[in-house]
């Protein structure tokens, strides 16, 4: 019961609270279907209820905001469904409907009893987002911006914006790493949250630091391990989307799913469904580079050996030509030379013979010039003092005057000299 002081009605808090109780219960007694998002799942695994924060948001704002209880078996079963027509568990971050009850605890305050949730209202949720986003691109003319761009002939250096515990990331890195014709390509890992809220701005700040390096790179990967609808709904952000349109280089996604296309796959320049099918893509550039470059060598080797083949049967023609040649020159030089010898022959006879007949008369004219047939003939050799004497003024009284004949030495003395005219 109250307290009265002082002609003050005085309650106590929990006599309040059970009063907010009992008028909330009077109150609401039905079950009301909610549209809200969940900002926080906080489920506990040791007991396996979960405490979900709902808010609501108006332009980016939180405008309302409440706790609600979701029980261990209620979140078994709505998981369940889930998983069966999202293709992916419950999980926070999303809008959705669900079905609640009102309720007020002294200890705990107010709170939303979740029983049920729609999933169906969510992927429509989704969808909802996905159109607005994709008309909104378009209306600002950014739309077909990245899948415009000129990708390189080799994309040899690439930037990944991914996380590293993904499968998906280590699937793309074993096919590209492990490729049986040795292709490389550097890659860089940008660390990024690809699920939930905070996945937005995690991968639009990665595009912002990669954008600053851009010299750097070729492309840009986005790499997911895959997941159904409800875990791909930050793909259809404008935000990102825009992010990625925008982005100075081509980025090529892969985030692992093979329903609709989120906004993101659409206006990358490349979207394969899995990060191995990107995996492939790349290698396939490369593949588009080396073969028509390897044609092009067996061409130039084929070329090379067909001109090499011509070129060595004109040697050979030439080879053959030049021994018939040098055969029939040779056999002309043997007649040349054969004649030339008969020539030489003759000739060196006739010189011979005219060098004889210039010797015979040499010799008559040597005969006829011997001193000694001279001495014969009456002629004499006289010196004087060891000279030869052919001047009365070579000598002068008493001089030893050695005459020689033919044969033999006639020794005198002059006793007078007369010279002609004298």
């Amino acid at each position: 019961m109250p307290e009265v002081v002082e002609n003050r009605t005085i309650f106590s808090l929990l006599e309040v609270t059970r009063s907010i109780q009992k008028t909330i219960a009077e109150r609401y007694k039905s079950l009301y279907w909610i549209k809200a998002e969940m900002n926080k799942l906080n489920h506990y695994s040791h007991s396996g209820h979960c405490y979900p924060e709902l808010v609501e948001k108006t332009e980016g704002k939180i405008v309302a905001e409440i706790r609600s209880i979701l029980w261990k078996a209620d979140f078994q079963r709505i998981n369940t469904q889930f998983l069966k027509i999202a293709q992916e568990p419950l999980r926070e971050g999303i809008t959705m409907l669900f079905q609640a009850s009102i309720s007020y605890d002294p200890m705990y305050g107010l709170s939303l009893r979740i029983v049920d949730i729609d999933p169906t209202f969510t992927l429509g949720e989704l969808e909802k987002e996905r159109i607005n986003s994709i008309n909104k691109l378009k209306e600002d003319g950014i739309f077909d911006l990245n899948r415009n761009l000129p990708f390189p002939t080799l994309p040899k250096r690439l930037a990944i914006i991914s996380v590293e515990t993904s499968k998906g990331l280590s699937d793309f890195y074993k096919i590209i790493n492990q490729n049986p014709w040795g292709y490389k390509i550097e890659q860089t890992l940008y660390p990024a949250l690809l699920q939930g809220d905070k996945s937005v701005p995690s991968i639009i700040k990665q595009l912002s630091v990669i954008a600053e390096r851009s010299d750097a790179y070729d492309a840009v990967a986005i790499i997911r391990g895959g997941g159904g609808e409800v875990g791909l709904s930050s793909y259809n952000n404008y935000l990102l989307a825009k992010a990625i349109a925008i982005f100075p280089l081509p980025v090529l996604t892969g985030i692992g799913h093979s329903t609709n296309l989120t906004v993101s796959e659409m206006v990358a320049y490349k979207n394969a469904i899995t990060p191995s099918e990107l995996a492939d893509f790349l290698i396939q550039k490369f593949h588009n580079f080396a073969i028509p470059l390897d044609q092009l060598t067996t061409r130039i080797l084929q070329n090379t050996t067909t001109i090499f083949k011509g070129e060595n049967e004109k040697l050979k023609s030439l080879a053959s030509d030049i021994k018939w040649s040098s055969q029939r020159s040779i056999q002309q030089s043997k007649v040349d030379l054969n004649s030339f010898e008969k020539d030489l022959k003759i000739n060196i006879a006739y010189i011979f013979r005219q060098k004889f007949t210039s010797l015979d008369h040499l010799e008559k004219m040597i005969q006829l010039a011997d001193p000694v047939r001279l001495l014969k003939k009456g002629y004499s050799i006289t010196q004087v003092n060891g000279e030869l004497l052919v001047s009365v003024d070579q000598i002068k009284d008493n001089d030893i005057l050695t005459t020689q004949v033919w044969d033999g030495e006639i020794i005198s003395v002059t006793q007078k000299i007369n010279k002609n005219g004298k």
